[in-house]
C-alpha cells in the first residue's frame, strides 16, 4: 500500500492555522485516513489520539508514523469518532486541547475498487468502512421495500429521481439480486437523464454509503461531546464535503455558541443556555489547493474554540 494510495489531506494549512498546535498538548483526530492531519500536528508538536473505522487505514498509519519517527507520540484506534467520550475515558484522557474530524469517504475508498463504494468500478455492492458491520448496500438495494428505498434516496441522496430508481431496481432485482456497483450503476444510468453534476448514479450511491456507515447519526452528539473535553482555547475543527452534513455541523455550532436558545417569540430569556464556544468563520480551499486536489472542491472548514 503506498503512499500515493491515500489522498492529500484537504485543507491541511488551513486546518493546522485553526487548531493552532501547542508543544505536547493532546489532539484528537477522528477520522484518521492516511493519516496526513495527525502526522502534521505531530510535527508541529501535539501527541495525538486518533480513530478509524477502516482497519487498513490504522495499519498504514501506523507504518507511516513509524517511519516518519513519530514513535511514542500517538495512540490508535479501530473505533468510531462518534465514542469519543468513552474512547478517551478509556485512555484515562480528561481534557484535549483540539479535534479534527474530516467527514465522508477517503479518496483511498474511493479508488479501491474492490470496496464497492464507487460507481467508476464494478465490485460487490458492500461500501462498508468498518467490514465489521453486517449492512451492506448489496442489502439495502436487494431487501428494502421500495417507499423505504425512495425516502431514503430522498432523505440522503436528495435525489429527484428517487421513485423512477427505485421502480427501475424493483423491476431488476425481481429477475435477480443485484450484487455489484456496475449493475447498480447501469439501472440508474439506464432511467435517469445525462446530468452536468455529475454521473446520473452519484446521488444513490451517496445516500446508499451514508445509511450504510451510519454517517449522520449522532453526528452533532458527537461534536458536543468532544467541544465537553476541551480545554479553554481548544479547537474544534471539521471539514463537511456536502450540505447534509454541513446543515448539522453549521447549526450545531450556532448552537453551543449561543448564549440564549429561546424561542424568537419568547421577550426574555428564560432558558438559561450560555455559550460553550465562539464560532470561527468557514473557510473554503483556496486556488492553488482546488487546481491540484479535487477532493477539496466540496470542502468546507468549520471551526469553534472552547470558551
Amino acid at each position: 500500500m503506498n503512499e500515493t494510495f491515500y489522498h492529500t489531506p484537504v485543507m491541511l494549512g488551513e486546518v493546522m492555522s485553526e487548531l493552532n498546535v501547542k508543544e505536547n498538548g493532546i489532539y484528537f483526530d477522528g477520522t484518521l485516513g492516511g493519516g496526513g492531519h495527525s502526522l502534521e500536528i505531530m510535527k508541529a508538536g501535539g501527541r495525538v489520539i486518533a480513530t478509524d473505522l477502516d482497519s487498513c487505514a490504522i495499519e498504514y498509519a501506523e507504518k507511516r508514523f513509524e517511519r516518519e519517527g513519530m514513535s511514542g507520540r500517538y495512540t490508535l484506534v479501530r473505533g468510531n469518532f462518534k465514542n469519543f467520550t468513552e474512547i478517551t475515558d478509556e485512555l484515562g484522557i480528561s481534557v484535549i486541547d483540539g479535534a479534527l474530524l474530516d467527514l465522508g469517504v477517503s479518496s483511498r475508498q474511493l479508488d479501491d475498487g474492490s470496496r464497492g463504494f464507487s460507481y467508476r468500478y464494478d465490485a460487490p455492492l458492500d461500501m462498508r468502512m468498518d467490514d465489521r458491520s453486517s449492512l451492506t448496500a448489496e442489502k439495502i438495494v436487494n431487501e428494502w421495500p421500495a417507499d423505504r428505498l425512495i425516502r431514503l434516496l430522498y432523505r440522503y441522496g436528495e435525489e429527484s429521481f428517487a421513485p423512477r430508481i427505485v421502480g427501475a431496481i424493483e423491476r431488476e432485482r425481481k429477475k435477480s439480486r443485484i450484487k455489484t456497483t456496475g449493475e447498480l450503476a447501469s439501472i440508474i444510468s439506464a432511467n435517469v437523464p445525462y446530468r452536468k453534476s455529475g454521473h446520473p448514479a452519484k446521488k444513490t450511491f451517496q445516500a446508499l454509503r451514508i445509511e450504510v456507515n451510519g454517517e449522520l447519526d449522532g453526528l452533532g452528539e458527537a461534536a458536543e461531546a468532544i467541544v465537553k473535553k476541551l480545554a479553554a482555547g481548544g479547537r474544534l475543527c471539521i471539514i463537511t464535503f456536502h450540505s447534509l452534513e454541513d446543515r448539522i455541523i453549521k447549526n450545531t455550532f450556532r448552537l453551543m455558541s449561543a448564549d440564549c436558545i429561546c424561542d424568537k417569540s419568547v421577550p426574555v430569556c428564560v432558558c438559561g443556555h450560555k455559550a460553550e464556544t465562539r464560532q470561527l468563520k468557514a473557510v473554503r480551499a483556496g486556488g492553488k489547493e482546488l487546481s491540484e486536489n479535487n477532493r477539496s472542491h466540496s470542502a468546507t472548514l468549520r471551526a469553534v474554540e472552547k470558551l
